[in-house]
């Protein structure tokens, strides 16, 4: 077992402040106006379809579960229960570099059908950003960008202190939970209504 050296745990607790900086300038920089669009096709959407790849897919299957708890039609693209989209539906991409491949491949397809696309990234001008119908921008550094990590810390470079597209998938987890929060509020759905729908079989 490879020995472990105790420290003062300096580098985790300075990520955990930086990144609640990071979400704090997430918040101030939202273009709300894109985000009211978002929650619209949510709601006029008759169901919705949440992608994402890697660690940005996690984020979205916890989106689509928070979405089903609150009564709404919602699935994971790729999942072998989920049914073919359609032009009353709406798909939400995650991608922080808005260029992964699987991804924007999807992306397109959901538009020749006819579906609402909106994606959430850090990269407007990307693929996905270009065919969506509706961006929404976290900023933060994604696993695209260049600079190693530790190389980083050592010049004293803390605005992105975490690993590879951690600021980015961090920022789309919260935001997510956020907008379920504000869909809470527009539906006048109370915590009881969330917990009928949870999962009893376990």
């Amino acid at each position: 077992m490879k020995e472990i050296h105790l420290t003062e745990c300096d580098y985790l607790t300075s990520s955990i402040r930086l990144m609640a900086e990071h979400l704090e300038n997430v918040a101030d920089k939202l273009d709300k106006d894109s985000v009211r669009q978002m929650l619209e096709e949510i709601m006029g959407a008759r169901r919705i379809f949440v992608m994402g790849a890697g660690r940005s897919g996690l984020v979205g299957r916890a989106f689509a579960m928070r979405l089903m708890h609150l009564g709404l039609a919602s699935h994971v693209v790729g999942e072998t229960t989920t049914p073919a989209v359609s032009k009353e539906d709406i798909v939400i991409a995650i991608s922080g570099s808005g260029q992964t491949r699987s991804v924007s491949d999807l992306g397109k397809v959901a538009k020749e059908i006819g579906a609402k696309l909106v994606t959430i990234t850090s990269n407007k001008n990307s693929k996905l950003g270009k065919l969506s119908d509706t961006v929404i921008v976290l900023p933060g550094r994604t696993k695209d960008d260049a600079g190693g990590y530790v190389e980083r810390h050592m010049r004293g470079e803390y605005t992105y202190l975490t690993p590879l597209g951690t600021s980015f998938e961090t920022s789309a987890s919260v935001f997510l939970d956020a907008v379920i929060a504000e869909l809470i509020y527009i539906t006048g759905a109370s915590e009881e209504d969330l917990k009928s729908r949870h999962t009893n079989i376990e």
